[in-house]
């Protein structure tokens, strides 16, 4: 027909007005899902080229074929579009017949089709049932369930019809297939030790999932699974579900339970790197040995381990909380780590400044996360240079003095800067390679493939002395590589008028190459096992976005050496 089962569906359903879903589970309950039955083969002798999806008029019989031969009366051939000699026809009329018969009739629900106790149609009661399958209500309601599940059409508005019975148990009727020696009466109150565990319809993995509990979920253990093997309890929810747990997942609610927690602690700012025990009282005194555990809102600020014991990690605040297995008492107590400053670093450790010019110097307290980062500046001779709190540097006088960093947690922790301050040099004394990036005294932009010394003073036109130095103040030979930190003095007569700092992103040790070397000196920085000067950090930082070197720098120096990508300076 080159049509599809689904498009046939739809448009008896639109003609029939019944739900295509409800068709096409009657299908799949009728004549199974791989739609290879006989009523459907058009091969049934004596019927061939006929087709019945719905098994409408047929009853249960020991002859071959039965219910197709005694499914099509001729009554209903003059009804429902019959004869049914395609598949669309048996479809479409089909359909009818179901709406007509019953769907209009009251019995507008699978189960009411099976279990005729709808008195729409005059107490006609217990008669005129579409099914002679006790169980189809059921499989076919999940048939539709799934269909609306897989289609994304279960949060809409839906209206459902179910009959309430009178005189009927609390708890339904055990299925005949649960041996009822497997269980002893019980009535304990019980909660679920676990999270998210299956409720089922039965004792085993086999049967039905009903619903699924919470951690700590409280219900009332109905029937004790005494079966050999893999034990299952029967319990009845607090909202009235009964089903069945595995018995490893239960756990009785002592008659006794927590109803206070009270939490102290010597002090609730703790230095990072301490540890301090929590204080822990529970009332009543009788539930005092009764589990309870621990949780830190925030682990990389401060951990708590199953004894109360607080290990304070990184410098910021997180909130404790101590919770009881058994209901839902609880308390909490919130923790501050502070971080002490340890030391200073300063990004220069000499500077020559031209008279009249200015200079910044950053400074940087260790560890990162000391709580009070801020450092006082101080010049030895005001005569010479001033410096203000945000470390700016003003060159007064020619001479030399020393520029002073010290915390103010913590005056004695403290660095110097040697400061020169030589003549001012005019800018057309020197003219750097416009292929060179130049940022105040530091220059990068450097081809990583032409980074020798004589590759750098053919980008410098100067009458004055040139003289390159690496970062550790070695006087480098004309084939020596540059790299990182390495200097570029000019000099009159030996004197120092000016010096430029060289970066090369992605070499972090200073020997103008980037490797594996460079890799471990900058995950050793990451983890504060090894700290870096300034100049190395700035190298380091291959995004080039001003912040502190990352994963993420690793990772794209690591595609540098593998000539994945190459980094850009």
């Amino acid at each position: 027909m080159n049509e599809k089962y689904s498009d046939l569906i739809l448009k008896g359903g639109q003609t029939s007005k019944v739900s295509p879903y409800h068709l096409a589970s009657r299908i799949k309950q009728e004549v199974g899902p791989f739609l290879t039955h006989a009523s459907i083969s058009g091969n049934v002798e004596g019927y061939e080229g006929l087709y019945n999806f719905y098994n409408i008029g047929a009853t249960s019989s020991p002859e071959p074929m039965g219910a197709i031969k005694k499914g099509a009366s001729q009554e209903t051939k003059n009804k429902y579009l019959i004869p049914w000699n395609t598949k669309e026809k048996a479809i479409t009329g089909g359909g009818i017949f179901i709406g007509s018969s019953y769907i209009n009739k009251g019995q507008n629900t699978i189960y009411l089709q099976k279990f005729d106790v709808n008195d729409d149609r005059g107490g006609n009661l217990f008669s005129h049932q579409y099914m002679t399958n006790v169980l189809a209500p059921y499989s076919e309601s999940k048939s539709i369930y799934n269909g609306y599940s897989k289609s994304g059409l279960l949060t809409t508005s839906m209206n459902f019809i179910i009959p309430v019975y009178e005189n009927m148990p609390s708890i339904p009727t055990q299925s005949p297939n649960i041996n009822a020696n497997d269980f002893i009466q019980d009535n304990a109150k019980v909660y679920c030790n676990a999270g998210s565990v299956n409720i089922r319809t039965g004792p085993g993995t086999s049967y039905e999932i009903i619903t699924t509990v919470a951690k700590e979920e409280k219900m009332t253990r109905i029937q004790k699974g005494k079966q050999s093997g893999e034990r299952w309890d029967k319990v009845i929810l607090e909202n009235g579900i009964v089903g069945y747990i595995y018995q490893t997942y239960v756990t009785e609610v002592p008659p006794v339970q927590i109803e206070k927690i009270d939490i102290s602690i010597e002090n609730t700012t703790i230095l990072k790197g301490e540890a301090k025990k929590l204080d822990i009282k529970i009332s009543p005194q009788e539930a005092s040995n009764h589990k309870i555990k621990f949780s830190s809102s925030n682990p990389e600020i401060a951990t708590v381990d199953d004894k109360g014991n607080v290990q304070a990690i990184h410098s910021g605040e997180t909130t404790i909380t101590v919770k009881a297995e058994e209901n839902s008492v609880q308390n909490q107590i919130k923790i501050n780590v502070y971080s002490k400053v340890t030391g200073i670093s300063l990004d220069q450790k000499e500077i020559y400044i031209p008279k009249g010019d200015t200079f910044k110097i950053n400074g940087y307290v260790e560890p990162e996360d000391a709580n009070e980062k801020t450092i006082i500046y101080t010049a030895k001779d005001t005569e010479i240079t001033t410096i203000d709190e945000n470390g700016i540097i003003l060159a007064k006088n020619e001479g030399q003095t020393v520029i002073i960093a010290a915390s103010k947690e913590n005056p004695d922790i403290k660095q110097e800067c040697n400061v020169i301050v030589v003549r001012q040099m005019e800018d057309s004394e020197i003219h750097i390679d416009s292929s060179l990036t130049v940022n105040s005294l530091e220059i990068s932009g450097i081809d990583y493939n032409k980074n020798t010394v004589s590759d750098i003073k053919e980008l410098i036109i100067t009458d004055l002395e040139i003289e390159i130095v690496d970062y550790q103040n070695k006087i480098l030979e004309d084939t020596d590589l540059v790299g990182t930190g390495t200097k570029i003095r000019i000099k009159e007569n030996g004197i120092l008028l000016r010096e430029y700092k060289i970066i090369v992103y992605g070499d972090i040790n200073g020997d103008g190459k980037i490797n594996s070397i460079d890799l471990l000196v900058l995950q050793r920085h990451i983890l504060e096992i090894e700290h870096i000067e300034e100049i190395f950090r700035k190298a380091a930082n291959i995004k080039k976005d001003g912040k502190k070197p990352t994963s993420v720098d690793l990772l794209l120096i690591q595609r540098h050496i593998l000539n994945l990508q190459q980094i850009q300076q």
